[in-house]
């Protein structure tokens, strides 16, 4: 019988000496005080906790299961009481306050971290003093507190500071609004995330974002003759023959690319790719971009776009380009568009893990881009709505 099991074992084996590991490494890290920055943010998640109606996520903080190194505790501290100072009633839904990237851990002053410490101590008294509070409903706030702590479980987030930031963001409103706090929690943490560095995003925003899902197909006219194109339009390859079309304006003849049918100039857009292993790019094209010949596809010329080449070099098209970690490379990749607010914004979908944002004023219409070179394995426009349908006019070779 274990053997129809076989396929289990082996990973919860590996699973389990996983977590003896990190309890062996955790408890081998308490063994050494923390320092007072370390301590101030151990006693915030003790006191977040009350307010939250016990949360295990913050009890993993406050019981050392998560420890941040003290340059992590120090900006989280510095940006938060920046966060506060800027809101002039912090209990009111009075919109949300900008905010930079703030000073870097080593430029951080104790006088500096004696100030921030007494601005987040004075709100969470404030927050305490809410009558609301502590019958506050399970919405939103126990939602991302669940998702958080399945993510730090399985490893899908490096430590608990998401979870934080997102809670923090949460209890600055009196009443949250739970379409308005992903939002703003999402803008804050593409404004404020570095390059290459690993986001997770939690479900709560991530359904904000796919509440956003359209539908797309390919615009035959505009495909390089060169690709084949499923009878749904959600497909795409590279053939071994040149196909004999017309040759519009708007048809791509030098990169092996086709754009969507559907355009934007305003709103939210969400939509969804499933990629090849070696070459391939995604993104938007302006209207006015050029299409023929191999000139580069990229901010200079219309194109806001990621690109795979030789399957390990992850980048964004910017001018001079932006090189991203091979880590960072999906299979899935949602794309998701705020028109109105000037961000693209590229996720992977296994793993609910920002990627890259662009940050652009956009003035005129925006045509979803997809580019391929591959042969065997194909470029696949996922929708909710979409059947998905084979270009194999018998046996599938698909896969």
């Amino acid at each position: 019988m274990m053997q129809c099991f076989h396929f289990i074992v082996e990973p919860a084996k590996n699973f389990t000496a996983k977590i003896k590991e990190s309890h062996k490494r955790g408890k081998q890290e308490n063994t050494q005080p923390l320092d007072e920055d370390q301590l101030f943010v151990v006693d915030l998640a003790k006191d977040l906790n009350r307010v939250c109606q016990r949360s295990t996520v913050l009890e993993n903080i406050w019981n050392l299961d998560d420890i941040w190194p003290t340059s992590l505790c120090r900006a989280f501290i510095a940006q938060w009481a920046s966060m506060l100072e800027s809101k002039k009633r912090p209990m009111q839904t009075d919109g949300w306050p900008e905010m930079d990237d703030g000073k870097l851990p080593d430029l951080i002053t104790e006088q500096d971290l004696l100030q921030a410490k007494a601005v987040i101590l004075n709100w969470v008294k404030d927050v305490r003093a809410q009558p609301e509070q502590s019958v506050w409903p399970g919405e939103p706030v126990a939602k991302v507190l669940e998702d958080m702590q399945s993510a730090w479980r399985w490893g899908r987030a490096p430590n608990l500071l998401n979870a934080m930031e997102l809670v923090m963001w949460t209890l600055m409103l009196q009443r949250p609004d739970k379409d308005n706090i992903p939002q703003q929690w999402l803008r804050w943490k593409q404004r404020t995330q570095k390059i290459g560095a690993i986001s997770y995003i939690p479900q709560p925003v991530w359904d904000w974002i796919s509440d956003a899902a359209v539908e797309v197909t390919l615009d035959l006219d505009t495909a390089n003759p060169d690709l084949l194109i499923s009878n749904d339009e959600k497909r795409m390859r590279c053939g071994f023959e040149r196909k004999d079309v017309p040759n519009y304006h708007q048809r791509f003849d030098g990169w092996w690319c086709a754009v969507a049918l559907e355009g934007f100039s305003s709103g939210r857009h969400y939509w969804e790719v499933e990629v090849g292993e070696q070459d391939w790019r995604l993104g938007v094209a302006k209207e006015s971009a050029l299409r023929k010949g191999f000139k580069s596809l990229n901010t200079n010329t219309g194109y806001l776009t990621l690109r795979l080449e030789r399957g390990t070099e992850l980048k964004a098209l910017t001018v001079p380009f932006t090189a991203l970690p091979p880590g960072l490379i999906p299979r899935k990749v949602g794309i998701y568009l705020d028109y109105d607010n000037g961000q693209l914004s590229f996720y992977d979908l296994d793993k609910h893990f920002h990627i890259y944002t662009y940050n652009e004023t956009f003035t005129e219409k925006l045509f979803p881009l997809f580019g391929t070179v591959e042969i065997i394995r194909d470029l696949v426009i996922r929708s909710p709505a979409a059947k998905t349908h084979c270009l194999c006019s018998t046996s599938c070779l698909w896969g």
